[in-house]
C-alpha cells in the first residue's frame, strides 16, 4: 500500500471554527427525553428528574448547542402544552412518531437541562411552521425572552421562571420539504411563511438569528431548486440554511459507506453554491451560514421495517424507537462526517448530531439503570475537545480505493484544526478495511516539536460494540511509534481507525 501525504502551514486556512459546530439534538422521539435525559425517581435523578448520570456524559461529550423539540416532532408542537404545571399539562398524539407525549418535559424542563449542563450550552428552539404559523411563533418568542410585563412574559413568570430564558437562535419549521412532515409545503409556500414568520420575530427582537429549511438531504427531487426559491424570499431576513443528511450501507456495501464524507462535502458545496448564486442573483453583499442541524449515521431501514410492521392502534408512551447500537465502522464513518464538517468550517457555522440520547445516539441509558457510552462518542468527544481553534487547508495525497457510489476515492480522509496556543490537533480517518495506511504530514512554520498523543479507535472487530453488558468493550487507545522530527510527522493509521494526533512547541 501507498503512503499518503499532506501539507500543512499557517498561512494556508479554511476558517475558524465555530463553537456550534459541535451540537446535538434532543426531541419528542421514543426515549430520547423520557428516561433519557428525565426519569424522576431514576437513583441519579436530581430534583427536577434529570438524569445526573447523563449530564456527567453530556458534558463529557463536549455539546454545545442544543435543537430542540423536534425534529418532525415540532409540526404538531404547541407549546403552550409544555408549560405551566406538570400535572396540568395535556396528554397529545404524536402523529410525527405514533406515540403519546405526556409533556411532563417542556419548555421550561429544557432551559433547566442547558444551564445544568454549564454555560456553553446553547439553546436552539424550532418553531412550528407544519400546523401553526406566524402568531404562535411570536407568543413563543414572547414567552421565552421578554423580560416582564406583558400577558406571556409573566406568565413565564408565574410558572416560575422570573429571566427570559434568552434563546437567540430559532429553526423556522422542520424539513418542510418532506411529504412525511405534518404541513408539508412546496417551497413557495414556505418560503412565503419563513419570511413572514422571520419578519415579525426580528420586529420583536433584530437579533435573533434564524434558520430556514433547506432539503432534507441532497437525494431530495427538489434539492437546489427549493434552497433557491426559499432563499428568494428569505435571503435578507435570514442568517442560516439547513441541512440534514443520514448514512448507512446498503446491500453491503461497506467500501461506499465508509466513503459517505464524499456525499456530505459534495452537500456542503452544492448548498453553498446555490446560496451564493441567489446572493448574486440579488446583488447582496450577505453570505449565508450553513446549519447541519441534523448529520449522523442511522440504519433507517431497519425502522421503516419496523414501523411497517407496528399497530397502528397502538399509542404508546416513550417506546424503544431508533436505538441503533453503533459497531467501530459506525463510529470511524461519524468521524469521517465530523472531519468534512471541519473541513467546511468557513460556512457550516451550527451543526447538530441528531440525536443526543438512546435514539440514534452516542449516549445509552437503560430505565432505572446505567448510562454509557456508545462507539460514537468517542469521535465526538475528542473533535470537541481538541477542534477548537482555526482549521488549517488540508490537501490529500492518498491512495484510493474502488466504491460502488463514489467511484475511486482516498483511503485518507483527514482534516488539522491550529488551537490559539499554537498546537495542532489532526484528524484522520483510514477508510481502508484491510490494512494499515503510512501517513507523512509536512509541517511547515508551524513550530512544532513533540507529539503529545496519538490515539486511534479500530478493532480487530470492525463489529464490537458498546452494550449494557460490555459498555467499556470499544474505546480509543494509544498508538505507539508516531515520530516528528523537524518538520516531518510520519504514522501509521491502523486499518479502519479514527485517529487523533496532537502535536505541540516544546514549552520554552
Amino acid at each position: 500500500m501507498g503512503t499518503a501525504r499532506l501539507t500543512l502551514h499557517p498561512a494556508f486556512t479554511v476558517g475558524r471554527v465555530s463553537p456550534r459546530l459541535f451540537g446535538s439534538f434532543v426531541e419528542h422521539l421514543g426515549r430520547c427525553v423520557h428516561t433519557g435525559i428525565h426519569e424522576p425517581g431514576h437513583p441519579a435523578a436530581d430534583a427536577d428528574g434529570l438524569r445526573t448520570d447523563v449530564l456527567d456524559l453530556v458534558r463529557e461529550l463536549g455539546v454545545t448547542t442544543i435543537r430542540y423539540p423536534g425534529g418532525n416532532f415540532v409540526s404538531g408542537y404547541r407549546w403552550e402544552d409544555s408549560v405551566g404545571p406538570k400535572d396540568e399539562r395535556p396528554r397529545r398524539l404524536d402523529l410525527a412518531w405514533h406515540s403519546t407525549e405526556t409533556n411532563r418535559f417542556g419548555l421550561s424542563e429544557y432551559i433547566a437541562f442547558l444551564r445544568k449542563l454549564g454555560p456553553r450550552a446553547e439553546p436552539m428552539l424550532a418553531v412550528n411552521l407544519g400546523t401553526r404559523g406566524v402568531a404562535e411563533a411570536l407568543a413563543l418568542q414572547e414567552y421565552a425572552n421578554h423580560p416582564a410585563g406583558t400577558a406571556l412574559s409573566d406568565l413565564r413568570i408565574a410558572h416560575g421562571d422570573k429571566e427570559p430564558f434568552g434563546i437567540r437562535l430559532w429553526c423556522l419549521g422542520n424539513e418542510m420539504d418532506g411529504p412525511w412532515q405534518t404541513g408539508h409545503k412546496t417551497a413557495a409556500e414556505y418560503g412565503r411563511l419563513a419570511a413572514e414568520t422571520a419578519r415579525a420575530m426580528r420586529q420583536m427582537d433584530p437579533s435573533v438569528e434564524l434558520v430556514a429549511c433547506g432539503s432534507s438531504s441532497q437525494a431530495m427531487p427538489a434539492f437546489a431548486a427549493w434552497e433557491a426559491t426559499v432563499l428568494a424570499e428569505t435571503y435578507d431576513l435570514v442568517d442560516h440554511i439547513s441541512l440534514h443528511a443520514y448514512y448507512e450501507p446498503h446491500d453491503g456495501d461497506l467500501d461506499s459507506f465508509l466513503a459517505s464524507a464524499v456525499d456530505m462535502e459534495s452537500f456542503i458545496e452544492n448548498v453553498v453554491a446555490t446560496c451564493d448564486h441567489v446572493g448574486a442573483r440579488l446583488k447582496s453583499k450577505k453570505r449565508i451560514s450553513l446549519s447541519f442541524d441534523e448529520w449522523n449515521v442511522w440504519y433507517m431501514s431497519r425502522w421503516q421495517q419496523q414501523e411497517r410492521a407496528a399497530d397502528p392502534a397502538d399509542w404508546p408512551e416513550a417506546p424503544r424507537l431508533l436505538e441503533d447500537n453503533y459497531s467501530v465502522l459506525d463510529a470511524v464513518v461519524s468521524g469521517s462526517l465530523l472531519i468534512a464538517l471541519l473541513r467546511h468550517a468557513d460556512r457550516v457555522t451550527v451543526a447538530c448530531l441528531a440525536q443526543l440520547v438512546n435514539v440514534i445516539a452516542p449516549i445509552m441509558t437503560e430505565p432505572g439503570g446505567p448510562a454509557w457510552r456508545q462507539t460514537t462518542f468517542f469521535p465526538f468527544a475528542q473533535a470537541s475537545r481538541h477542534g477548537r481553534g482555526e482549521v488549517l487547508d488540508v490537501r490529500v495525497d492518498s491512495p484510493t480505493y474502488a466504491t460502488a457510489k463514489y467511484g475511486e476515492t482516498d483511503l485518507l480522509h483527514a482534516t488539522a484544526v491550529r488551537a490559539d496556543d499554537g498546537s495542532v490537533t489532526v484528524f484522520a480517518v483510514n477508510r481502508g478495511r484491510t490494512g494499515p495506511l503510512p501517513l507523512e504530514v509536512t509541517l511547515t512554520g508551524l513550530g512544532l516539536t513533540e507529539v503529545v498523543e496519538h490515539s486511534a479507535l479500530a478493532d480487530a472487530d470492525p463489529d464490537a460494540r458498546n452494550t449494557l453488558a460490555e459498555p467499556d468493550r470499544v474505546v480509543p487507545h494509544p498508538v505507539t511509534g508516531t515520530t516528528l522530527a523537524g518538520e516531518r510527522l510520519t504514522a501509521t493509521l491502523e486499518p479502519l481507525s479514527w485517529n487523533v494526533i496532537r502535536l505541540a512547541r516544546t514549552a520554552t
